[in-house]
């Protein structure tokens, strides 16, 4: 884990997001499905995000501007400094013989990077909107359905090595149907790397720190914070796509109080 400034090279308006991209200075991508913190001007709590895109020499986040952090964040302009600190958490296992990526809203923010690496497999992606939609020019060889279809009623009958990140409704559906998808999981995150637990699971019958076991993980897991302590997800945190929002979904997601947000929603609406 490192930590550095890093300077804004470009912000970019996809849809209703922003790709913000950093030059990489000394911070290595990590591998897909990682996430890196990224501390939003003015606020207290960094943001965690899924890494969008990693040309040489820089760094790209998809964010969705939705609460204060990610506002600030996706304000920023061409020469700006915002600090950054990662790669953090579990990523995807690339050692699938016929990946599928299966994604919803914002939540295919960790795609581009992660279908570079796998050689541009095939991709399922949902959007609420055809101007949310747009994002999915990020993402090669993708079929794009839009709300009221469900990406899960578009999978095929036989998906192969599914590889998800998108709202826990979906993912839940996921798991049910397909046996060993990996999940990008999401839930509030704070530090990212195992101090404050904000980010407690149910897993496997136990509890699991997302920062540290995820936020990719393979079935068993509910994505709910488990800690009374706590804030309660707004309505449309509860129906949004990971980073929709997350997530993580890297592409955060938090409340307009300023929880931190979920790594693989990659805003404030996501590791996973």
């Amino acid at each position: 884990m490192q930590s550095e400034h890093l300077h804004v090279v470009a912000n970019e308006p996809i849809g209703p997001y922003r790709l913000l991209r950093l030059g990489r200075s000394g911070l290595r991508p990590g591998t897909p499905g990682q996430f890196f913190m990224l501390e939003a001007p003015g606020r207290v709590l960094p943001r965690p995000f899924s890494l969008c895109v990693a040309p040489t020499r820089e760094l790209g986040f998809l964010v969705d501007p939705i609460g204060p952090g990610t506002h600030a964040i996706a304000g920023l302009e061409p020469g700006d400094a915002i600090r950054v600190t990662g790669p953090l958490g579990k990523g995807f296992d690339l050692a699938v013989s016929s990946p599928l990526l299966v994604g919803g809203g914002i939540g295919i923010a960790p795609f581009p990077y992660l279908s570079e690496r796998l050689g541009r497999p095939p991709a399922l992606l949902g959007f609420r909107t055809a101007h949310h939609a747009e994002a999915a020019a990020l993402v090669p060889n993708a079929e794009v359905v839009l709300d009221p279809t469900l990406v899960t009623d578009a999978l095929p009958a036989e998906p192969g090595d599914v590889l998800a990140c998108g709202p826990e409704p979906m993912l839940d559906a996921i798991e049910e149907r397909v046996a060993g998808a990996q999940l990008a999981r999401e839930a509030p995150m704070a530090c990212g790397y195992g101090a404050c637990y904000g980010c407690v699971v149910e897993r496997d019958g136990g509890y699991a720190r997302l920062c540290v076991e995820g936020p990719v993980v393979r079935g068993g897991t509910a994505g709910s914070p488990t800690s009374h302590l706590l804030c309660a997800p707004t309505s449309r945190e509860a129906t949004a796509a990971a980073g929709q929002s997350p997530a993580p979904t890297m592409v955060a997601r938090a409340s307009e109080e300023g929880q931190a947000p979920s790594p693989l929603s990659s805003v404030e609406d996501g590791t996973s």
